[in-house]
Parts: C-alpha cells; structure tokens; sequence
C-alpha cells in the first residue's frame, strides 16, 4: 500500500459507510471531518485536522437531496482554503447525470451544470463509476478515472454458472453496455424497445431477440422506480425465459421500486453500494466496490496505470 502520511480520505455524511470500507481496504484511518447543521437546514463543514499540502480524496455520492452534493462541494472548497496539495472527489454515484444532453426545448444540462460547480469550487481530479453516458467526463476540465461496475458485477455473474444464459438491455440506450457484457460471456445479446409518456413511466415494450427457455441477466447502469426492468421482466417470462435476473450500478430505488422488484418476476437484482439502500426487498443483492475504489485511490496516489482495474 502507499505511504498513507501522503494522502488523506474523508468522507460526507451519507457516505460514510463506504468510506470506511475504502479505508479499511487501504488500511488507513478516515479523516476527522464535522458537518455543523443550522436549525434552518444550513450547514457548515470543518476539518478537524490539518491536510496542508495532502492529496485529499473526499468520498461522497451525490444522490437525493441535494445537501450530499452542496456537502461535497464545501468540502471541496474548505479543503482548498485549507491548502491541500491535490483534492479527488471520489464519487461512486454521479447524480444528475441523466441531464447531459437537451433532449426537448428548454431544459438544464445537470450534469454539465454539476461539472461546472465542482471545477468552480477547486477540485482536481474526479473519480466515478459507471456515468449515465460516457461523454460526461468530456464536461470536466480536471481528469476522470472512469471505473466500471462490471469489474465486481461480472465475477458475480459467472459465479452463477448459469446455463443458456441470455444478457438483455431494458432499452436501446443502454445496448452498448449490454454488448460490452455479451461479449464478455460469450452469450448472445436481446434488447428491448420501450416507449415512455413520460419520466419514469413506460408507455410500452417489445423483446428484440429469442429468450424462450432462456436464464435472461438485464443488466442497466441504475434502477430508480424499476418500472422499466420489471416490465421488461415480466415480458420475457411471458415469452417463456426459465429465470430472469437483473443487475445494475447503481441502487435509487426510490419511489415504489422496492414493491415493483418484489411482485415482478425478477429472480434477484444485484447493485453495487454506491448508494445506500435501506428498504428490506428480499430480491436486492449488493456488493461492495470499496475494494475497487481503494485500489484505484493507491494507484492514483503512486502515479500508476489504472486500466488493469477493467476487466471489460
């Protein structure tokens, strides 16, 4: 491992719990950071020890609300009035990320917007896993180590040993990734071709593809009210799939998801712990990327490769 006096990990509160398994893998303590909240929801962070002239990697996913991405940027800018050498905004999940194009008149790019609010505020370096779209990482002007969940998803999969095995987009738009994964295993490739009406509800879906006494994976970047994975589920065990599995990036799940997993015919869907997933679904499965994001923290720390990270 590196010399842990060179660099420091901190964590924003709903992260924690990630954090301390990064450190755990790094072998090294969790920075002493204190989050002062104000009765009327404001809050202030502070260091509670020095990071002059550190490298220092700042763990926070910026999923709902918002206060996990205004947490990460204070903490951004107190460490630069702190005088860190280097800050990394290490970011399993990168939120608003769906925003990173104009898809209709008059609408925001989030995700650039985003981008923007973390360069403004001193950062030098992003670590993501797993971005809505690839070319996110165009929108930065500091460099972006760019990990991938298959590097933990993938040996899960195989693990499974399972026979006849099919990999399935839930739509169009993720086929690339679905393709990547097809390839990988060596099974043939099915796509579904959804319409919504609009955000999170789907008007309707066709199976491209055979799936007929089929094990079906659908694999997907995040599941947020799961409408469109269910019902793809339920579509292929219609056509006649012997076992439909899923897995995913990242766990939103935010609305009705965890009911939609529960009544669907979805065998198990398996995340990563890039967000925290409280809800009880005897379907959810989650494995931790810690290991993969320690690695790559040690790696950037000693100014090494990190492309042998990628097993796809």
């Amino acid at each position: 491992m590196s010399d842990s006096n060179s660099f420091l990990v901190f964590s924003g509160t709903k992260t924690r719990y990630l954090a301390e398994k990064i450190c755990a893998s790094l072998e090294c303590p969790l920075g002493n950071l204190a989050v002062t909240r104000f009765s009327d929801g404001e809050f202030v962070v502070s260091y509670e020890q020095s990071i002059r002239g550190k490298d220092v990697f700042l763990v926070q996913s910026t999923f709902p609300n918002s206060d996990n991405l205004m947490e990460l940027l204070l903490m951004i800018d107190a460490a630069k009035r702190a005088s860190a050498r280097n800050i990394i905004a290490v970011m399993p999940y990168f939120g608003w990320a769906r925003q990173d194009r104009k898809d209709k008149p008059r609408v925001s790019i989030g995700a650039k917007l985003v981008a923007d609010l973390l360069s403004v505020a001193g950062v030098n370096r992003i670590m993501a896993m797993d971005l809505h779209a690839d070319q996110i990482q165009g929108f930065f002007d500091v460099p972006v180590d760019h990990l991938y969940a298959s590097g933990v998803l993938l040996p899960y999969l195989q693990s499974l040993r399972l026979k006849d095995l099919v990999i399935a987009s839930p739509d169009v738009g993720g086929s690339k990734r679905a393709n990547t994964y097809a390839k990988y295993l060596g099974c043939p490739l099915v796509l579904c071709n959804k319409t919504r009406v609009r955000a999170n509800v789907v008007d309707s879906m066709q199976i491209i593809g055979d799936v007929k006494d089929k094990n079906v994976v659908i694999v997907d970047d995040m599941v947020d009210t799961a409408g469109t994975i269910t019902k793809a589920a339920d579509i292929m065990k219609a056509a006649g799939a012997k076992s439909i599995r899923a897995c995913a990036s990242h766990c939103v799940m935010s609305g009705p998801a965890t009911e939609r997993v529960e009544a669907s015919s979805l065998e198990e869907i398996v995340f990563t712990d890039s967000i925290p997933y409280t809800d009880r679904c005897s379907k959810v499965k989650q494995i931790s990327v810690a290991d993969m994001f320690a690695e790559t923290i040690n790696r950037v720390v000693r100014n090494e490769s990190i492309s042998s990270q990628y097993l796809i």
